[in-house]
């Protein structure tokens, strides 16, 4: 018989691999959104591309970024480490409908910058298979080269940089989906936990969160599944199926999850 210290020990590290995966982040404004699901960078993607047009060098970096904060930091950041180039120009989508945009020139014609490097990240398919990328940022730093581009040739060498590091973002499985999820919670008992997550695992529904210091003879499951009506009578079917009808789930809000590959109905 496992003490109860060892056994709730043991119950997190059963867990730590099923639910490791899951990134949610809980949103009141996810609720009624028109937007089930967008693409996005993996959260450590650091991407970079360069190309070089009559001499001028333009080397694009693309990041995830939460808002429009971080947006700024990043062009803050390249302003820093190349210090030496003549521009630094922007651009950036956030959130799931992409309300929060914009694009800076910094110094370029204007219109020949900042608006291409947006059209090309607002305009890119992803592996998804639709132009949905959003939390996402780019600066695109330039290297005058001595010869004049010509207001043509600089809205082709903005745009080519963004989509150059966009093509090399998919390339490396950067880009995943960010899917809206409804989280629930219900109380199993320790002894039961392992049989739970077997069975959510094969029917391919998340643990998101598991508490097992709250409750003296039940750990508290977070359970994620897609906000879909047929997902959730799933979900409670499941649970139904697992309790003998004696647990109920209780709703824990709608929010957002990464998700590394496409994610079937539980």
């Amino acid at each position: 018989m496992w003490p109860a210290g060892d056994r709730r020990l043991r119950l997190r590290r059963m867990a730590q691999d099923f639910s490791a995966h899951a990134s949610f982040t809980p949103d009141p404004g996810a609720e009624g959104s028109p937007v089930s699901a967008y693409s996005v960078l993996c959260r450590d993607a650091d991407v970079t591309a360069e190309i070089e047009r009559r001499g001028s060098r333009f080397r694009s970096v693309i990041r995830r970024v939460e808002d429009p904060e971080s947006a700024q930091e990043l062009l803050a950041q390249m302003r820093r480490q190349y210090h030496d180039a003549r521009h630094h120009c922007s651009a950036w989508l956030i959130a799931p409908d992409r309300r929060l945009s914009r694009s800076s020139d910094d110094g370029e014609p204007s219109g020949t910058a900042g608006a291409p490097m947006l059209s090309a990240l607002a305009g890119a398919d992803m592996p998804s298979g639709v132009a949905d990328l959003s939390d996402v940022a780019v600066v695109v730093t330039r290297w005058f080269g001595g010869t004049l581009l010509g207001t043509g040739g600089l809205v082709s060498a903005y745009a080519a940089a963004v989509t150059q590091g966009l093509e090399q973002a998919a390339s490396q499985e950067a880009i995943i989906t960010r899917l809206r999820t409804r989280a629930f919670t219900v109380d199993v008992p320790f002894a039961e936990v392992g049989l739970w997550q077997n069975e959510l695992r094969r029917q391919n529904a998340d643990v998101l969160e598991a508490d097992y210091v709250s409750h003296r003879e039940s750990a508290r499951l977070m359970l994620g599944v897609p906000d879909r009506e047929e997902s959730i009578d799933l979900l409670r079917s499941l649970v139904a199926s697992l309790s003998s009808g004696q647990l109920d789930l209780q709703d824990a809000g709608a929010g957002w999850q990464d998700c590394e590959s496409d994610v079937a109905t539980p």
